[in-house]
């Protein structure tokens, strides 16, 4: 059964204060606050990749659940039966692990599965390594990608079922400018096919122009 506790986000992930990633955080925290987002999402001068990779991955991950967190009362099973996103987007959850074969579930459900599989891949040690000298994986970049092709999927559902509550309650400029940030972070290392952000290609074509 679908319990109302599961609908609260996540917990925030948080990055250990003194290690490597904890120190990339805060320059990006700082470049972030010069308001250049272009120049936000740049690899540091002779930072390693899949450093910036994790940091960036768990700043969003933390992002879209308070995003997400401020209209779980309105994204309910009987409201959202499918995640989706506009009639010609439906997703289907599937993680390979514990759910091989996609199977369909309401929006609030998926998000629910995404953000926990999200959560215990940055828990793992294996993949995303907290200790200096312990090297990423070498599947760690398609990792990546497949968590920010499916945390596209919330920002997609949120813009096409939820728009007007996120204005009703002023955090339509937030949502707009977190959005622009991912885009141009999965675009500066290709991390997600065009293809995927087809529900919200107008949308983004007008952000990345202003």
């Amino acid at each position: 059964m679908f319990s109302k506790k599961s609908q609260t986000f996540k917990p925030k992930k948080n990055i250990q204060e003194g290690s490597k990633q904890y120190q990339l955080k805060q320059y990006a925290e700082a470049t972030l606050g010069s308001g250049n987002l272009r120049a936000a999402v740049s690899l540091p001068p002779g930072e390693d990749l899949n450093e910036w990779l994790a940091v960036n991955t768990v700043d969003f991950f933390n992002q879209i659940n308070m995003l997400y967190g401020t209209i779980t009362e309105f994204c309910t099973p009987s409201e959202c039966p499918v995640m989706s996103a506009g009639n010609k987007y439906e997703y289907h959850w599937a993680d390979g692990q514990t759910v091989k074969k996609a199977i369909k579930v309401s929006a609030p459900e998926y998000v629910d599965y995404l953000m926990t599989w999200v959560q215990s891949q940055l828990d793992d040690e294996s993949i995303f390594p907290s200790k200096i000298g312990v090297p990423f994986p070498k599947n760690f970049q398609p990792i990546v990608k497949t968590i920010f092709k499916r945390l596209f999927r919330v920002y997609a559902h949120i813009y096409h079922s939820h728009f007007q509550k996120i204005v009703n309650l002023g955090e339509e400029a937030h949502l707009n400018t977190s959005l622009k940030h991912f885009i141009f972070f999965i675009q500066e290392f290709n991390l997600v096919d065009k293809k995927e952000l087809g529900p919200l290609a107008e949308l983004i074509d007008t952000l990345i122009k202003n």
